[in-house]
């Protein structure tokens, strides 16, 4: 569904990105793992075409994306949920989810207000609050709920689970979990290795620039060594 081949991306003079490489294919969870400052979020924010990239091709269903401005990005199907939720704090919940729906998908597997509130019953309930009314987490299902209306063939999450405190993480995951169960692709940018390895089919380790693993989540689970030299604080 979506492959990113040779990619590479500076702010100005300086590199960020070296000739990235990395696919999801239809209906998997990949997941992009590194330290802080490793190039994850401009790896997402080159393909969503945020930050313009140098060189290299993005495709997804085949079709070209680099140098396509973001809302075009968006309009071919791919959802992102930024870093930091960017919600806008002066709309009410439904208004953030209403803003930019769109129908995509058509049919009943399409994404609406009705169906965001199924897999987020909070935000039904803050439904007339307004987002800087929200908690941190409720900010998020809302930043996920905002991009499941715009009915995405892919799910781009960065930095799903930061800052938030663990019972609300675990109900991130197991939005991400049924999500995935409905046949959504999806790539998730988070720290929680553990978790991820128990819910993404496969994953990339970035390091400066550069993809130094990849592999399955039983490869990723058995390979202590690897997770202390490139994920550990």
């Amino acid at each position: 569904m979506l492959a990113v081949e040779g990619l590479e991306t500076a702010y100005g003079l300086s590199q960020v990105l070296f000739g990235i490489n990395l696919r999801v294919e239809a209906g998997e969870v990949v997941t992009l793992l590194g330290r802080n400052g490793m190039g994850k979020t401009t790896t997402v924010s080159s393909i969503m075409g945020i930050v313009p990239s140098r060189s290299g091709d993005i495709l997804f269903d085949g079709k070209p994306l680099r140098g396509l401005a973001s809302y075009r990005v968006a309009q071919a199907g791919l959802g992102l949920v930024p870093e930091g939720r960017q919600v806008f704090p002066n709309l009410t919940v439904r208004e953030n989810l209403v803003a930019t729906a769109a129908s995509r998908a058509g049919g009943a597997s399409s994404w609406t207000l009705e169906r965001v509130y199924a897999l987020f019953p909070n935000l039904r309930e803050r439904a007339a609050n307004y987002g800087n009314q929200l908690s941190g987490g409720e900010q998020q299902m809302l930043a996920i709920g905002r991009a499941l209306m715009t009915n995405p063939k892919l799910l781009i999450l960065d930095e799903a689970t930061e800052g938030l405190a663990p019972l609300i993480r675990n109900d991130i995951y197991r939005s991400i979990q049924a999500l995935k169960a409905e046949g959504l692709s999806i790539l998730v940018i988070d720290k929680d290795v553990r978790s991820l390895t128990r819910l993404a089919d496969r994953h990339y380790v970035l390091e400066k620039g550069r993809v130094v693993w990849s592999g399955t989540s039983a490869q990723l689970a058995s390979q202590q060594d690897l997770q202390h030299r490139y994920l550990g604080v």
